[in-house]
């Protein structure tokens, strides 16, 4: 079963995987953990989630900020992907889009039990830098295929998971 979740910023994502994670599966669960602490809020953030994570049950993390083809390739299922904005910023940072389609297809071909998490794009106005459309669009062609991909797809809003398919 592969599990979609989007929703906006601090909608509630992360959590919400976790707490499917304790209804469907047995531990140790894989985690591919796709951020990397650059800066000390990264850090914090980094260290919460953990911390969240560490309180359920026992989880293998895998840290791979650019090769999620090959990280859903050596992780046990099932597996959390937390997340795929934090993967395509770090295509752009270390100017890596051009690898965004193949990385995107093999990793698609990878999933088997997954809940993948995502950030919704497009529900606000056209961003004024070229940097940001294309960040924008590269999140928007992710989610879509990934939510084709997926047996399951739910929407947070404030906290609130919203069944779309």
């Amino acid at each position: 079963m592969i599990i979609f979740i989007t929703g906006g910023v601090k909608a509630g994502k992360s959590s919400r995987a976790l707490e499917l994670v304790k209804q469907l599966w047995k531990f140790p669960v894989s985690f591919i953990a796709t951020a990397e602490a650059l800066d000390d809020e990264m850090k914090l953030r980094i260290q919460r989630h953990q911390e969240e994570r560490s309180a359920l049950g026992t989880f293998l993390t895998i840290e791979e900020p650019l090769a999620l083809d090959q990280a859903i390739a050596k992780a046990s299922t099932p597996v959390i992907v937390d997340c795929i904005p934090m993967w395509i910023n770090n295509l752009m940072y270390y100017h890596r889009e051009a690898d965004f389609h193949p990385l995107l297809d093999r990793f698609i071909r990878g999933m088997q039990n997954a809940i993948v998490v995502s950030n919704e794009t497009g529900l606000g106005n056209i961003p004024f830098d070229e940097a940001t459309r294309r960040y924008n669009l590269l999140l928007a062609e992710a989610n879509r295929r990934i939510a084709a991909a997926a047996d399951r797809m739910e929407f947070m809003v404030s906290g609130i998971p919203l069944r779309v398919k």
